[in-house]
């Protein structure tokens, strides 16, 4: 770790008393990023190093040192500015290095920083720079001001008048007054705290939806305005039917300018009052508002960022129905429905297009099609896209398979967002470059079925539709962001080497898109994988790679069975012991793990952390961390929003959830939303502790909106009376094929 990279021990220590964690813990972390350590990687391998310190704390951390070291690099500029132009004082250096807050920063070098002429800088140029002094120090000099001031009158130089005199020394105190820290701070705070925002309908606006309606008259204090509402007043303004401005009471300002500038009374009172009221009016009241103004944004961005990337979180580990062949359909009505089979691991066997509700020989002849598909690939699932016409043909589906008596087959309804994105993308060409967009959209759907994780992560995460203003946020802070949660949930799950694509593989810890396209590259050309060892061959793999990597792949029916585990290559030895001493070999150490109870922790050679995680692996090797799946079931008689009527209770899922409330899919084409107040019968902060992206929730229909296409649900109405059901013990996930025939029975029964 290089001397440029240490931080100092008081921001050290600043970083564990914000994020209330230990500095041996927050040392490590730090020491183990340097060192080239991904997140996963150090959460999951390095716990007795950090603590046991979870990704959470680490992410934190993470962005605490990005700060922290963009601070120092912005002080050390600062301090070689000032340097430079002879004005830097020890009193002045000891103040910017002990800021830990970069608006502090900022503020300090706000008098020293290079700028355009002002008021001040003419004023200075006349000569009343010592005029202005006499009136800031207020202390009574020789001679009074009276006699003072006539003396800087000089028409050469622009000063005709002693008034000109005293109001160009005025312009000098009203900038000395703006760019002093300590009051750019109080009054900051101020405004924080006492600030209001205000949104006005533009004059001669055109809000033809009325989307903006809300906000044309409205206010909310800026300690309070929750991230939706200010970014929907900011696309506003952007759209040019709002502005917005931050009002806050300007005798509240002069009055803490007045207590820390004015000192004493004199016969310079009138003019540092004069001064002052100019510095807020004319200074400070706009810089101080643009700042707040930004901060609004940064804060707003960070909680709609959070939003989305809870809500891609749950989406990417939303539970897969497994390694099945499956029939996708992207629905259509004009341009037929586009259908394409894939294998269990999401091959590509056949692709089709039905052509249904054009006439009854229509779908009689897309029945033939669909039954000859079914049989001809042994198809498990079919998969239908929930974009236009899903209903329709969510219908024909079910009417076919039970008037056919298949009972073997269940259909489920997926979300397409984002699928086109990914049939035009450059991936999708690489894949299928002699297929039509269509087709790639409906292997895609197929494949979502199967594994949301593995196919999700060859879409753009902004695609995917379940962000908050998404195009509103700091681009590049929200791609950073998504980019980390995708990152987690790859390696949360593991990846398997001989099956995965480059686009999965370069998403797992250490590995770059370009070592996943080699790996690739690699299997095709020398066959499966049977060693995670095998994996240092690949070029661009040195050791430190495979140190990231090699945990979160996996290698079924390997050389070695551990292969198939998350335990590291590092942590084999540990396994070898615990086989020695309990006198059973590694392979049926994992098919018999009840053996595990009897060994002795003190005779292995690991720390307590480890070797819980590795004893814990054992017992259930390879498992999948995510839910077990279960098919949405839609009402029959419900697929048109005209089809909707109060009262109502119907199953949905959650497709996307935002501070204000959650958004679910009843089947109508139109997600309902579950305003925040009706998620839970208690008191709920925030949509996110009541429910998640993908899951099944049962809501009842309070309104219908049918002009606005807007369906008010209701998540409480239906618990208020209900008694709070005991918690269930938790069971072990049944396989996958008992899965599949609780399904069939399921979906047998319903049709």
């Amino acid at each position: 770790m290089t001397e440029q990279k240490t931080l100092p021990p008081a921001i050290l220590l600043h970083i564990a008393q914000s994020l209330n964690l230990p500095l041996r813990g927050i040392s490590a972390v730090i020491e183990l990023i340097d060192d080239g350590g991904t997140v996963p990687f150090i959460a999951r391998y390095r716990k007795e190093a950090t603590g046991n310190l979870d990704e959470v704390q680490i992410r934190a951390i993470e962005e605490k040192l990005a700060y922290f070291r963009d601070l120092l690099d912005r002080r050390a500029t600062i301090l070689a500015s000032i340097a430079e132009q002879g004005k830097l004082t020890d009193e002045l250096k000891a103040r910017i290095e002990a800021t830990l807050d970069k608006s502090e920063l900022e503020d300090l070098y706000l008098p020293y920083k290079p700028k355009r002429r002002t008021k001040a800088t003419i004023a200075r140029e006349k000569g009343l720079e010592p005029l202005a002094e006499y009136l800031w120090n207020q202390q009574p000099g020789p001679e009074p001001l009276a006699s003072l001031a006539p003396r800087f009158v000089n028409p050469e130089l622009g000063v005709a008048t002693v008034e000109e005199a005293l109001e160009g020394a005025r312009h000098i105190i009203a900038e000395w007054i703006s760019e002093d820290a300590s009051l750019r701070k109080a009054l900051r705070q101020l405004m924080f705290d006492e600030g209001i925002v205000l949104s006005r309908k533009m004059t001669e606006a055109i809000d033809e939806q009325e989307k903006f309606k809300m906000y044309y008259e409205y206010s909310e204090p800026v300690k309070n305005i929750p991230s939706h509402r200010m970014l929907a007043i900011r696309r506003g303004e952007s759209e040019n039917v709002l502005y917005f401005l931050i009002e806050v009471e300007s005798e509240r300002a002069l009055a803490i300018l007045r207590h820390q500038v004015l000192k004493q009374a004199g016969d310079w009172t009138r003019d540092l009052e004069l001064a002052l009221e100019d510095a807020w009016k004319r200074l400070l009241n706009s810089s101080i508002q643009g700042e707040i103004r930004l901060e609004l944004k940064r804060r707003s961005d960070t909680e709609a960022i959070a939003v989305f990337r809870d809500n891609l979180y749950h989406l990417l580990l939303a539970p897969p129905a497994g390694p099945i062949s499956v029939l996708g359909i992207d629905p259509g009505l004009r341009t037929g429905c586009k259908v394409a089979v894939v294998d269990e691991t999401g091959k590509l066997l056949a692709h089709d297009v039905l052509y249904l509700h054009t006439s009854k020989k229509g779908d009689a002849d897309a029945a033939l099609k669909l039954e000859a598909l079914l049989r001809r690939h042994h198809v498990r699932a079919i998969a239908i896209g929930n974009g236009t016409a899903s209903r329709e043909t969510d219908a024909f589906v079910r009417a076919f398979l039970r008037d056919k008596g298949i009972q073997d087959i269940f259909s489920v309804t997926v979300s397409e967002s984002g699928a086109s994105v990914y049939s035009a993308s450059d991936i999708a060409r690489q894949e299928f470059p002699d297929l039509d967009l269509t087709v790639r959209g409906a292997i895609s759907i197929a494949r979502r079925l199967q594994d949301p994780l593995s196919e999700l992560v060859k879409v753009d995460p902004k695609s995917i539709g379940v962000g908050q203003y998404q195009h509103d946020v700091d681009q590049r802070q929200l791609a950073e962001s998504l980019e980390k949660v995708v990152e987690s949930c790859v390696n949360r799950v593991g990846v398997d080497l001989n099956t995965s694509s480059w686009t999965l593989l370069r998403h797992v810890a250490g590995i770059t898109e370009r070592t996943a396209l080699n790996i690739v590259a690699y299997r095709n050309e020398k066959g499966s994988f049977r060693s995670r060892m095998q994996v240092r061959d690949v070029p661009g793999i040195g050791p430190k790679t495979f140190e990231q990597a090699a945990g979160f792949l996996r290698i079924r029916n390997g050389d070695n069975p551990l292969d198939s585990t998350a335990v590291h290559p590092e942590s084999y030895p540990v396994v070898e012991q615990i086989a020695a001493l309990l006198d059973t070999p590694v392979p049926e150490l994992i098919k018999r793990p009840e053996a595990l109870e009897n060994v002795d922790r003190s005779r292995l050679s690991a720390g307590a952390f480890t070797l819980n995680d590795i004893l814990a692996e054992l017992r259930k090797p390879g498992r999948d961390p995510r839910d077990k799946f279960v098919a949405p079931s839609f009402h029959e008689d419900v697929r048109e929003l005209s089809d909707v009527r109060a009262g109502m209770v119907l199953e949905g899922v959650v497709t996307n959830v935002t501070k204000f409330g959650a958004f679910v899919d009843i089947g109508v084409h139109h997600d309902g939303l579950v305003h925040i107040s009706e998620l839970s019968n208690r008191f709920i902060k925030d949509p996110h502790e009541a429910v998640k992206t993908g899951q099944i929730v049962k809501v009842m229909v309070l309104n219908i909106d049918e002009k606005a296409k807007r369906i008010a649900l209701s998540i409480k109405a239906l618990t208020a009376s209900a008694p709070r059901a005991a918690k269930p013990a938790p069971k072990t996930p049944p396989k996958i094929e008992d899965q599949l025939a609780a399904l069939s029975n399921k979906w047998r029964v319903r049709t």
